[in-house]
């Protein structure tokens, strides 16, 4: 039982370190940058421009 409980220890340190060591290169690698810009992006549409712009109405310039 003791071997089982050792084993366990083990893969949780080892699962723990791999998921430590993505962390620290998603983050270095610039991975959390931008967090609100693919969520704005998703709701443009790509017929219409970015910029909004005022209609004029007859007869004004």
């Amino acid at each position: 039982m003791n071997g089982v409980l050792i084993y366990l220890l083990g893969m949780t340190v080892f699962i723990v370190v791999f998921a430590g060591l993505g962390f620290f290169w998603a983050v270095r690698s610039g991975q959390f940058e931008d967090m609100e810009g693919p969520a704005q992006r998703i709701l443009m549409d790509d017929d219409d421009p970015m910029i909004p712009r005022r209609r004029l109405k007859d007869g004004e310039n």
